[in-house]
């Protein structure tokens, strides 16, 4: 069982082997987990969704193991939870890639698609999976709001739209105008670690996801 892309003529081949350090843990994972997904992580959910959710990177236990974006891992467990508060998701989470769920109105998109060691990907790799980001991101002809989880999301995102970083600096619920109208939000990461330390709470990300909404209706 696996997730199918919404968006298949975008996603990198399975064996994609552009990036030498990712693909040495990949092969060296397969052979400890051959049950395990183990390969670049394709985009989940709506194919017509007005929020794009750029994440980072699948996580080992997480996107790497399941096959599903931020499926099997903490970080997934709030970021679902708030899609059900939001209205954007149908069925129930269950860490499972067959557990029925679908988005309604988001779809998440990566940064980088393969596991990066340490959750780290180098910005040479980043910059080598971003061809694949904006694949994604022409496909979605009504998304009107990129989200991007993270600093790393962040700046991926600004370089796909020719943006400078100096003129859109991360922070947390910081909105920036995309050149051709739409939106960028920022949101500290939903990882573990950032809910252990306090940095991110739940009332915080869902503060994102509803500036969300109001910024899809500002032209």
């Amino acid at each position: 069982m696996f997730a199918a892309s919404p968006i298949p003529d975008t996603e990198p081949p399975h064996d994609c082997p552009r990036c030498p350090r990712l693909v040495a843990l990949r092969e060296e994972l397969r052979d400890a987990h051959p049950d395990w997904w183990n390969a670049p992580v394709n985009a989940f959910g709506d194919p017509n969704a007005w929020l794009a959710i750029i994440g980072l990177a699948p996580g080992k236990h997480g996107a790497n193991r399941t096959g599903r974006p931020f499926t099997g891992d903490y970080a997934g467990d709030l970021l679902f939870a708030t899609l059900d508060k939001c209205g954007l998701s149908r069925g129930s989470y269950d860490s499972r890639v067959d557990d029925g769920l679908k988005l309604d109105g988001a779809i998440i998109i990566n940064a980088v698609k393969c596991l990066p060691p340490q959750n780290k990907p180098t910005p040479e790799e980043i910059r080598t999976c971003r061809p694949f980001l904006e694949r994604q991101q022409a496909v979605l002809p009504n998304a009107r709001v990129f989200l991007a989880l993270g600093k790393i999301a962040h700046d991926s995102a600004l370089k796909m739209f020719g943006m400078r970083q100096a003129d859109a600096k991360f922070g947390h619920l910081a909105e920036h105008r995309l050149p051709d109208g739409r939106w960028l939000i920022d949101s500290y990461h939903c990882s573990r670690y950032n809910t252990n330390t306090g940095r991110l709470t739940s009332d915080m990300f869902e503060a994102v996801f509803a500036r969300a909404a109001q910024l899809r209706g500002i032209d």
